[in-house]
């Protein structure tokens, strides 16, 4: 039985992240088009940080699990990269963005961990051949 996500010490680090994240957009010129734009892409990355571990766990299938893991890498990277292009935009707050990358850093060995734990036996066959289990061939089955 899949552990509920909100005890997981990834749904928690990814909980702050999207708390600061919030915090820190806050400070975002409104009246700036780009910088605006920057903003919601942020907050969204930052919130799929939860939601996915969430989906991975219920799913709790090794395939859901991966495609639910890539999402987050991606979203994870991408929120990174957002505190780059903010300071290259006009940013003011760029002293803050060092508390979403410091963040981000100890997701990734959160997230490394979580990964780790994935039962590559408990899954269903993924006939794209993305995320079955290593040596597991979409025609396997």
């Amino acid at each position: 039985m899949p552990l509920n996500p909100e005890k997981l010490p990834l749904y928690q680090k990814g909980q702050e992240i999207f708390d600061i994240t919030s915090k820190i957009i806050d400070l975002v010129q409104e009246d700036d088009p780009v910088l605006s734009h920057i903003k919601g892409m942020m907050l969204e990355d930052a919130a799929l940080l939860t939601v996915k571990v969430s989906g991975a766990e219920a799913g709790d299938l090794y395939d859901i699990r991966m495609e639910n893991a890539t999402l987050i890498r991606k979203a994870a990277r991408e929120l990174g990269n957002h505190c780059t292009t903010l300071e290259m935009f006009g940013f003011t707050d760029t002293q803050y963005l060092i508390l979403i990358r410091e963040a981000l850093d100890a997701y990734k060995l959160l997230f490394r961990e979580w990964v780790q734990g994935f039962d590559p036996w408990n899954y269903e066959l993924d006939d794209w051949g993305l995320f079955n289990p290593p040596g597991i061939q979409p025609d396997a089955e």
